[in-house]
C-alpha cells in the first residue's frame, strides 16, 4: 500500500487503522473485486463448456481447463493493472475483464474457440453480485470466523 497521510485517507480504515485491516486489503480492494470478477467469468465459461446440452460451446480438454485454472491462480497486480488499462478504452469495468480474457485466449487455440462465449447471456450485475458475494464469503472464512472463534475461546 502507498504510504499516505492519514488526513488524506478516504476513511479512517485507510489511514490510522490501515495496519489493523491489512489482511482484508487483498479481499476488499479493487484488485480483490477484479480478481473475483475474473473468477466468476471463468467459472461461468467452464460451466457452459461442461454442459452437454449447450452444443455450441466446445468442451474443454484437461489441458484447456488447466490453462484457465493457471490464469486464475497466477492473477497478479500486473494483470489487474492491464484490466484497468482496458477499462480506460471500454469505460466499463466488467467488459474490461472480458477483453482481458479474450487477450489471454488469443494465443491458445482451444481457449480462443471459446472467446465468443465469454460473458455469454450475462449482465454486469450477474458478474458483480456473485463477485461481491465471493468477497464477503472469503472475508468471513479467512478473517471473521477465525476472529470469532478466538474470541469465543478467550471468553470461555
Amino acid at each position: 500500500m502507498t504510504n499516505i497521510d492519514t488526513l488524506q485517507a478516504i476513511s479512517p480504515v485507510d489511514g490510522r487503522y490501515a495496519s489493523k485491516t491489512d489482511g482484508l486489503r487483498p479481499i476488499f480492494s479493487e484488485y480483490g473485486l477484479i480478481q473475483k470478477r475474473l473468477l466468476v467469468e471463468v467459472r461461468w465459461l467452464q460451466s457452459m463448456a461442461a454442459n452437454k446440452h449447450i452444443k455450441e460451446v466446445p468442451s474443454l480438454s484437461k489441458a484447456g481447463d488447466k490453462e484457465l485454472e493457471q490464469l486464475l491462480d497466477n492473477f497478479s497486480l500486473q494483470d489487474a493493472s492491464r484490466i484497468k488499462e482496458i477499462e480506460k478504452t471500454t469505460n466499463h469495468d466488467v467488459k474490461a475483464v472480458e477483453y482481458f480474457l479474450a487477450e489471454n485466449f488469443s494465443d491458445k487455440p482451444e481457449l480462443a474457440a471459446l472467446t465468443p462465449f465469454l460473458h455469454f447471456a450475462c449482465t454486469s450485475e450477474d458478474i458483480n453480485n456473485l463477485s461481491h458475494a465471493l468477497i464477503l464469503k472469503e472475508a468471513r472464512e479467512t478473517h471473521l470466523m477465525p476472529a470469532f472463534s478466538s474470541l469465543m475461546q478467550s471468553l470461555a
